[in-house]
């Protein structure tokens, strides 16, 4: 067990690590990057789909907010898994991973500060927080599923 813990939190410290080596690029190798993704996800859109006309620039703002809330989700999901104290997740557990991806999702936001062509946005943080929320309820919720099943091929 104390394996698996350690082996958890290893896992959610490199998301974390992920998240800040993004955060880290300038704002052209950043944009660049989200904008070839977008460029990329609306030439195989248009190809399926030519009657859709798209705009590429509000395109790109929503691939780039879609980013923040699923990187967070992802760190909402490892950081509960890391943090729980036994087999199911207990509301602690789910706080305090809630907590942490917030006051990451704050630092991260305040280390952009100081990127070139970066900036810190109070609203990316709101962001970041829906998606760990998101990801940290759904975590909860799957696991809940399990155990109700669980108990009911065992009481069978």
């Amino acid at each position: 067990m104390l394996k698996n813990r350690k082996v958890a939190w290893i896992i959610a410290i490199g998301w974390m690590a992920i998240i800040f080596i993004l955060s880290h690029q300038p704002g052209t190798v950043s944009s660049g990057l989200s904008s070839g993704i977008s460029e990329m996800i609306l030439a195989l859109v248009s190809g399926a789909l030519p009657q859709i006309e798209t705009e590429i620039e509000g395109f790109h703002t929503l691939m780039r907010k879609n980013a923040h809330f699923i990187a967070y989700f992802i760190l909402g999901i490892l950081l509960l898994n890391a943090l729980k104290s036994n087999s199911f997740p207990t509301s602690r557990d789910a706080i305090a991973a809630f907590l942490i991806a917030v006051f990451y999702a704050i630092t991260d936001e305040f280390h952009q500060l100081f990127i070139v062509g970066r900036s810190g946005e109070f609203r990316d943080v709101m962001i970041d927080s829906a998606g760990a929320a998101t990801g940290i309820f759904s975590y909860w919720a799957i696991h809940s599923l399990l155990k109700k099943r669980k108990n009911r091929q065992g009481s069978n």
